[in-house]
């Protein structure tokens, strides 16, 4: 097992990831900006390390800096949280060449499901289904028009080297698809720096369900089950649950065994997530593959009793898995909100600035993983998420109400949230009932925006 490891992120993975070292005997380096000097992440770590000015570019996207900090701590591994270098295998092969041990996938399998085009290539030739679309890049507006009409409306512009939402677009006719295609391509290029783009049928009201993989290094590969991450705006997620309450067991064991297949076929090793979308007759299509721990990973970790985080860093470290496939059991129902320091009323304006009061919720079945403190300066420069609550009940109605209790509890002062927004949510009858697909908030939204 690793002696010492740095965290090369900020915020809340970098706590979930110091509490993890802590817990297996493991020291912990943290880096921060200058910006986050007083930051929690810097506080609970053994050691911590300034790596530059607040800008991204100059500080946690700064591999040089990062490198350095790495050597001069004398760490054995590095831990990229995820967000900023978390898939990028450049920096993923710099800490091997170096000869450090980057906690993650193989650089060439960040490359690959990096590249959407790519990935979609090796996802059907290890027979897993895939939503129709161009067989590669789309190079100009006269090809997009060719494909979108043998497609039929609607279609979906996706970046190949893009995610989260960036460079994405959806055509419902010609005239929006030849604007969309410049959009996208602009996006694109600015998000990754990578204009290609290619095109998808879009399909309608999709559910979106993700499985997450475990893989060793001996082999073995196993699921820990589904996410439910359809209740989303813009296509970035905003509330996850564990297990989908649209899953059947048959349905369950289909989707998980096309997650480890897609693994298996490229020698796979360490976490990841693949991502389907799920039609209204049951039918899954591979969406994409993310080569890093995610955001709504908890929800996992409550209902199969996994430690995720730990499981990464003894992987890195050669052991085997510490779970096997028959012995992951769902226990319960878990919940996530995602809590953003934004002004969902004004078009989620992002709201920097100074926490004077904060209070998180407690009692049975309630977590909250956060990085912010009373008196905590919320910098502008970064992702506006300041906290997670994640909470579990017995039956999916006894988790929801739990978080509508926590939500109530939950007090932030001092900036705007977007805990009114989750309560919003969970109060939708089409949520309570689960019933309801990714355009849920888009249409809440709508409404909210006629009674204003």
């Amino acid at each position: 097992m690793f002696k010492k490891i740095l965290i090369a992120n900020r915020g809340e993975i970098a706590l979930r990831v110091i509490r993890a070292c802590r817990e297996l005997g493991i020291r912990s380096v943290a880096v921060y900006s200058e910006a986050d000097v007083h930051s929690m992440h810097v506080r609970l770590a053994d050691e911590a390390i300034c790596i530059g000015p607040a800008a991204c570019a100059r500080s946690y996207l700064n591999i040089a800096a990062i490198i350095s900090a790495a050597e001069i701590a004398d760490v054995e591994a590095i831990h990229p949280g995820y967000g900023f270098l978390a898939e990028n295998a450049h920096f993923a092969e710099i800490c091997e060449s170096c000869g450090i041990r980057f906690i993650g996938p193989r650089p060439e399998h960040i490359r690959l499901m990096g590249d959407k085009v790519e990935a979609l290539k090796a996802v059907r030739a290890a027979g897993i289904a895939a939503l129709p679309g161009s067989d590669g890049v789309v190079d100009d507006r006269d090809e997009a028009l060719r494909i979108a009409r043998r497609l039929g409306y609607p279609v979906m512009i996706k970046s190949v080297g893009g995610g989260g939402g960036r460079g994405m677009r959806i055509a419902h006719n010609d005239v929006s698809l030849a604007n969309a295609f410049l959009t996208a391509q602009a996006e694109s290029e600015a998000a990754c720096g990578n204009p290609a783009i290619y095109i998808e049928k879009q399909l309608e009201r999709p559910r979106h369900v993700e499985v997450q993989i475990l893989a060793d290094r001996a082999g073995t590969v196993i699921h820990l089950n589904e996410r439910d991450c359809s209740v989303q705006r813009r296509h970035q997620k905003l509330i996850e649950e564990s297990p989908s309450p649209r899953m059947t067991p048959r349905l369950r064991a289909r989707m998980g065994r096309a997650a480890v297949r897609i693994a298996s076929a490229i020698g796979y090793v360490n976490a990841g997530t693949v991502e389907f979308l799920l039609d209204r007759r049951d039918r899954f299509y591979f969406l994409e593959m993310n080569t890093r721990v995610q955001v709504e990973h908890p929800v996992t970790e409550i209902v199969t009793q996994t430690d995720i985080v730990k499981e990464q860093i003894r992987i890195a470290a050669g052991d085997r898995l510490g779970v096997a496939q028959a012995g992951v059991r769902i226990h319960g129902h878990a919940i996530e909100c995602r809590i953003n320091a934004e002004d969902w009323e004004r078009d989620f304006a992002p709201c920097a600035g100074r926490v004077s009061l904060y209070s998180p919720p407690g009692g049975p079945g309630v977590r909250v993983d956060s990085h912010v403190y009373a008196g905590y300066e919320i910098p502008p420069f970064y992702d506006s998420m300041v906290a997670k609550v994640i909470c579990v009940g017995h039956t999916r109605e006894s988790a929801v109400r739990r978080m509508q209790r926590a939500l109530e509890e939950y007090v932030i002062e001092g900036i705007k949230t977007t805990i009114p927004l989750h309560r919003l949510i969970l109060a939708d009858p089409r949520f309570r009932k689960g019933k309801y697909y990714t355009d849920l908030v888009d249409g809440l939204l709508e409404v909210q925006a006629k009674k204003a």
